[in-house]
């Protein structure tokens, strides 16, 4: 018989999304936009503690209008997060601006404010920055957002990751000029697929709706003065989300559980790591992740693929975005002081992956996922 299936972090549905569904269906509101698209932009902007939200389709499409209401153009540099998903950065090419490409720092594995200056150096007019929160532990925030004012540039947040996640209190994500959700399928909240853009600007994300819904003028024809997208969360999906975020409490203090009881289990092998957090932060540990001491035989795809032989699923962290083949010809800037050749984000990629995480996880499942890593050592 086929062994069950433990997942690094799935969907897990209560019951009120169906209620917000059904209502959907009831009124017949399956198109886009819709009652549910309006609540749950009100209800996550109260719950991020900002003013303004925009539901849309994906974070990355978030992140694309965040640049577009920046006035991002071809030629424009953009400084990104080098150890984060593409989604972060792939925006920045698709106005034809260029990515340059910042390293992560070791306490929190975020981008580095070191190498960050050093990029400033280079490149002392960027267009914007984005940063993201990897793993779901926020970022020196203070730090880059006084380098970026110093420099005077906008401040895109990638919050993807990190919802409910805070930072002296405050919400990720509220930090910078823009900042960007999303409810991908195994984030710590879903609606399948869709994002959200917040902003305290509500010029900003009013004209963030209009070039979402393809930029249509107020006209009674349909009339285009600028080019538009088709970006805007359906009425169906954002009722997902409204059922979900009554949970998400409920999903991060579970989430906080798993990493907990993982970093216990593993506290007397000192070879291995968990993820570190930010101790100015309070993080939604949405993966748990583990790094492998320097020089050890053991590698991350040797006990990933000992998870995989029982049916576990495991991931590799983020491959660095400056080693990325589409990528490889854009500028990196490095964390001094490095152990040997390798940047922070090499590191920690060549070194680290992704625990289990799924919230449904049982004691059973989590019993057995730490007994296969610790027989690899």
């Amino acid at each position: 018989m086929e062994k069950k299936r433990i997942y690094l972090s799935s969907p897990t549905m209560h019951g009120e999304e169906q209620k917000f569904v059904q209502e959907a269906f009831d009124t017949n509101w399956v198109a886009p936009l819709g009652p549910n698209v309006n609540e749950f932009e009100k209800e996550m902007a109260a719950y991020a503690g900002t003013l303004h939200a925009a539901a849309l389709s994906a974070g990355t499409a978030a992140i694309h209008l965040a640049l577009k209401l920046l006035n991002v153009r071809p030629g424009d540099i953009v400084f990104s997060s080098d150890l984060t998903f593409a989604a972060t950065c792939n925006p920045i090419t698709y106005e034809k601006a260029i990515p340059v490409f910042i390293d992560s720092e070791e306490d929190t594995w975020n981008m580095s404010p070191e190498a960050l200056k050093k990029a400033f150096e280079k490149y002392p007019h960027p267009k914007a920055v984005i940063f993201a929160h990897l793993y779901g532990t926020p970022a020196k925030i203070d730090e880059i957002m006084e380098i970026c004012k110093e420099h005077n540039v906008p401040v895109i947040e990638d919050a993807a990751e990190s919802l409910s996640s805070t930072y002296k209190g405050k919400q990720t994500g509220t930090f910078g000029t823009f900042g960007i959700y999303s409810f991908n399928g195994n984030k710590i909240i879903t609606t399948s697929g869709g994002g959200m853009l917040v902003s305290q600007d509500g010029e900003a994300i009013e004209k963030a709706r209009f070039l979402a819904t393809q930029a249509r003028d107020k006209a009674r024809f349909y009339q285009h003065s600028q080019i538009g997208y088709n970006y805007r969360m359906s009425n169906i999906v954002a009722g997902v989300g409204r059922g979900q975020l009554l949970h998400l409490a409920e999903h991060k203090r579970r989430k906080n559980e798993i990493y907990k009881q993982y970093t216990e289990a593993f506290r007397d092998i000192n070879v291995i790591a968990m993820n570190p957090m930010n101790p100015q932060g309070d993080a939604n540990n949405w993966l748990s992740c583990m790094t492998i001491a320097p020089g050890e035989k053991i590698t991350p795809d040797d006990i990933m693929d000992a998870l995989e032989a029982e049916n576990i699923e495991s991931r590799p962290i983020w491959k660095p975005m400056h080693l990325q083949p589409v990528y490889e010809e854009c500028d990196f800037f490095a964390q001094e002081g490095t152990k040997g050749a390798k940047s922070v984000s090499e590191d920690i990629f060549a070194r680290g992956f992704c625990l289990p995480s799924d919230i449904k996880n049982t004691q059973g499942d989590m019993e057995k996922i730490i007994e296969i890593v610790r027989k690899c050592f």
